[in-house]
């Protein structure tokens, strides 16, 4: 049988509220050893002024140097490391992240995803036509905060939709730490093989999809690895994260009538709500594990060269340094500024796209419906709390 993880301090939540243990550290120490979700010890920065340090120091804090130790935890093989590396932005440092990012950049400016916006609008009316249609109750992560983002993200890089079931299925048992490791490791392998017949189908008849500009604009460039890696990782983080954003961030709405409300009502207020959600909720409540390649100072304490750390995104964000009352949701301060898509070299690449679903789906969603409320009490509605990615696994609704 097995054993359901302990999950560390900064990855441990009281609903939407991170654990108060989390705030006394960050207090006090401001660093402090942990044991990661992979049996590492890793030192935890915890202050936002600390995070933001970390992640705008690629030469002394590397993802790139992360990857070895990690691959011996998991009995990788050197082949199959490399293979699983290749493409893997989020664990490079500059100058070969740089090569990289540079290719993807253009894809994601802010100008290009504004082109976006009436498809964007399109797929989410579609979905609350869909909803209306089936009438309540409703499952609005099965039918509303999943499948949106999943929709977008494949027209993105031509990732056929009909696939979606079983690539949405990998992810979510690939990032549930209380699923076993062996699995876990089959299921990223299934993932790549998908990805890598994506590729193969590009490269024989390139699209205007991203997929097709890389083996366009880029082929001679990349490698076939480096292209499955690229797009897993798009993939994974284009619909996991904005999903559990709409989910997560509809019910914490549902539970502030008057700043959803607001959101519904007035459109000054959906940019700001946003960015206070994401602050708030922090999804991702820890940034890739860095490896140290100095001795290096942080919050007073010396942490050696060669050592792993860990950043508590989440505790970052609700550090009272960054805003007064932060664990007070109040979406009218729209806090910019917060680590919630990180910050640096690693800073997400795809904000602007989460940014424009997200301004998109929550304001149409309690337009469609403004009595939308909760089918179940608040205490049923069921959290995912083993997730690298924080979130629901399902919230009923009605209206």
């Amino acid at each position: 049988m097995t054993q359901t993880p302990v999950m560390p301090v900064h990855m441990q939540r009281v609903g939407f509220d991170p654990v108060a243990e989390l705030a006394q550290v960050r207090a006090a120490e401001g660093v402090t050893p942990v044991v990661t979700p992979f049996g590492i010890t890793a030192w935890l920065v915890t202050r936002y002024d600390d995070v933001r340090a970390v992640l705008s120091d690629p030469e002394r804090f590397s993802n790139a140097r992360t990857g070895f130790p990690l691959a011996r935890q998991l009995g990788l093989s050197e082949d199959e490391a490399a293979q699983q590396r290749a493409g893997r932005l989020l664990g490079m440092d500059p100058p070969a992240h740089t090569r990289l990012r540079r290719m993807l950049t253009p894809e994601f400016t802010v100008a290009r995803i504004r082109r976006l916006a009436p498809r964007i609008e399109e797929i989410v009316a579609d979905h609350l036509d869909a909803l209306e249609r089936t009438g309540a109750p409703a499952d609005l992560v099965a039918e509303f905060a999943l499948p949106i983002p999943s929709l977008v993200i494949c027209e993105l890089l031509g990732v056929p939709y009909s696939e979606r079931a079983q690539f949405q299925r990998r992810t979510r048992r690939q990032l549930d730490l209380s699923v076993p490791m062996e699995e876990r490791m089959a299921l990223q392998r299934e993932s790549r093989a998908f990805m890598a017949e994506q590729v193969a189908r590009a490269q024989a008849d390139p699209g205007d999809d991203m997929l097709g500009m890389l083996v366009r604009d880029h082929g001679a460039e990349l490698t076939r690895d480096e292209l499955v890696g690229i797009s897993l990782l798009l993939l994974v983080a284009g619909h996991e994260t904005t999903a559990n954003m709409l989910g997560l961030g509809t019910l914490a709405l549902l539970l502030h009538p008057e700043q959803a409300a607001a959101v519904r009502d007035e459109p000054a207020a959906i940019e700001p709500a946003v960015e206070e959600l994401l602050r708030w909720l922090s999804i991702v409540p820890q940034g890739m594990l860095r490896t140290t390649t100095a001795d290096v100072t942080v919050a007073g304490q010396t942490i050696p060269a060669g050592e792993l750390v860990a950043l508590s995104l989440v505790a970052a964000n609700r550090d009272p340094v960054l805003v007064e009352e932060p664990d007070r949701l109040d979406i009218s301060r729209g806090a910019m500024g917060h680590v919630a898509f990180g910050h640096g070299v690693h800073h997400c690449l795809g904000a602007p796209l989460a940014r424009m679903e997200m301004r998109t789906a929550f304001p149409a969603l309690l337009r469609r419906f403004p009595r939308l409320d909760l089918a179940v009490p608040v205490e049923d509605v069921p959290f995912r709390p083993h997730h690298f990615i924080y979130g629901l696994q399902a919230l009923p609704v009605t209206w």
